[in-house]
């Protein structure tokens, strides 16, 4: 039995011409699909833009949104990216607040642990950049929160299939370490 609140990634390869964007979100939000993450941009093809978005739902809400997609003219491939090994990214931008003395200090320890950087400082407040997993960005934001979040701007997520070779290494290693065992 699938889980009703399983979160799909999905990537699309769609032609970059005006209006694909609107026809996509308008299709999915027309057959009750809600789209929990949207992200969009070009390819190493100018001629084509990728579409990552996460649907939550079960494999049929899954095997439903495929379908539609596929369906759409300007829709060149599909991917179920959460059914294979991949990489994911969230990148945020957040402005906390951060006065000199002990909570700048503490909010910069924070930022360092969490691997992001402090891309602009004012008199009272920093503005943050940290990539990562989703469940890192979401726990960054936690742990801001008791400072002031001034403001905060995320991307959704991106994600890519790991490659052949790399899926192969890695088994192997798993393979190794366990024998190791």
């Amino acid at each position: 039995m699938s889980n009703p609140n399983q979160r799909h990634v999905i990537s699309a390869l769609v032609q970059n011409v005006p209006g694909v964007l609107a026809h996509i979100s308008g299709m999915l939000a027309s057959r009750g699909f809600n789209i929990d993450s949207l992200a969009v941009g070009e390819t190493e093809n100018p001629h084509l833009s990728r579409m990552t978005f996460v649907v939550v739902g079960d494999d049929r809400v899954l095997e439903q949104v495929g379908k539609q997609l596929e369906k759409i003219v300007t829709v060149v491939k599909v991917l179920d990216v959460s059914s294979r090994d991949y990489v994911e990214r969230d990148l945020l931008l957040m402005k906390v607040k951060a006065p000199a003395g002990n909570a700048r200090s503490e909010v910069r320890e924070l930022v360092d642990i969490f691997r992001g950087r402090i891309v602009d400082v004012g008199p009272d407040e920093i503005m943050v950049e940290i990539s990562g997993r989703e469940n890192k960005v979401q726990a960054f934001i936690e742990r801001m929160r008791p400072y002031g979040i001034s403001e905060l701007v995320r991307t959704g997520r991106i994600a890519m299939v790991r490659s052949a070779s790399s899926e192969l290494t890695r088994a192997s290693d798993n393979a190794a370490s366990r024998a190791a065992s």
